[in-house]
């Protein structure tokens, strides 16, 4: 028997606490890292200093969760939503290996809705099995965004279909029960732009201004060495309210060594705008958020310490070591 991850949520001093970092000072937002800088700094405060789930002690309650579970939780607007797999069977007649992002009420821990995603048919290449979704969620107002397991971004209501409506230009959802999530807009990585996940689409988005940011997952195939598509965008910025793609940038190009399954971060220096990417070739990027124009790169190559794999990186051959 294959055994569950659990959500735990613990009492504080001053109320109530899930322990995360996801929960921004801007009570309009929340993301993985808090804010758009992901300085991880939580400012919370009176959480629990001990806790045990044994005796219970500053437990309010705990939820099953699926069999894995890596994306972290995001508290916002009364609810805890958090990504997993479908382990737990929530709806019983979803059946099967799935993405899933759950929702529960955060002050008693029922569970309110999901959203399940099928695998993807290409199999561990693209969607390790029993991973689920592992992009944490980042919310403004009533609408969420992620990354699911199919590489594809998706924009869901936070209500789910609790609310008796279906919103957004979506309206054929195959799951549309009280307990399913109602799609607002969904962009394919894949189809649209030719990505080669390597074994998951994993990328925490970035929520600045009226765009969101992604990293892509572009990687290599089964044999980890051979790029299926050096071309296709490592980072992407959508727009947050229709899906529709604002720029692409696939600044690693060949030197992509392995995956790409790092975040976003968002900062201003000396009073410039930017946005930061991991790069999959060990190069951190900078990019003018509007326009996607290159601002500047770093490299965060330890010498000394690449693997040996021949690629391009400003017209010459290097060494790259698996920096995200």
């Amino acid at each position: 028997m294959r055994m569950k991850t659990a959500l735990i949520l613990l009492l504080t001093l001053s109320g109530l606490s899930l322990m995360s970092l996801t929960r921004s000072k801007n009570n309009n937002i929340a993301m993985f890292g808090l804010t758009p800088s992901r300085n991880m700094a939580s400012v919370e405060t009176g959480v629990a200093e001990k806790w045990d789930v044994d005796s219970g002690q500053n437990i309010l309650w705990s939820a099953s969760l699926g069999s894995q579970t890596y994306a972290g939780p995001v508290v916002f607007g009364g609810k805890v939503y958090v990504g997993t797999n479908n382990e737990s069977m929530k709806n019983p007649d979803i059946k099967g290996d799935h993405g899933n992002i759950l929702a529960f009420n955060a002050s008693d821990g029922n569970f309110l809705w999901q959203a399940a995603h099928t695998k993807l048919a290409a199999g561990p290449v693209h969607d390790w099995p029993l991973q689920g979704v592992c992009s944490t969620p980042a919310i403004e107002g009533d609408r969420m965004f992620y990354t699911s397991n199919r590489a594809t971004i998706v924009c869901i209501d936070t209500e789910g279909f609790m609310d008796g409506e279906n919103d957004g230009p979506v309206k054929n959802e195959k799951l549309n029960g009280k307990t399913d999530a109602d799609i607002i807009w969904e962009f394919d990585m894949i189809g649209e732009l030719d990505v080669f996940p390597h074994n998951l689409a994993a990328s925490s988005p970035l929520i600045v201004d009226d765009l969101i940011y992604i990293v892509t997952g572009n990687g290599v195939d089964e044999g980890h060495v051979n790029l299926p598509s050096p071309y296709a965008p490592s980072f992407i910025a959508l727009n947050k309210k229709t899906g529709e793609l604002v720029w692409e940038s696939n600044a690693p190009g060949e030197g992509v060594v392995h995956g790409q399954w790092g975040n976003p971060s968002y900062g201003v220096i000396d009073g410039i705008p930017q946005v930061f990417f991991p790069g999959g070739d060990g190069f951190l990027y900078s990019f003018e958020p509007k326009t996607g124009e290159l601002i500047w790169k770093f490299n965060c190559n330890p010498p000394g310490s690449g693997v040996p794999v021949e690629g391009i990186i400003d017209g010459s051959k290097t060494s790259r070591s698996k920096v995200m």
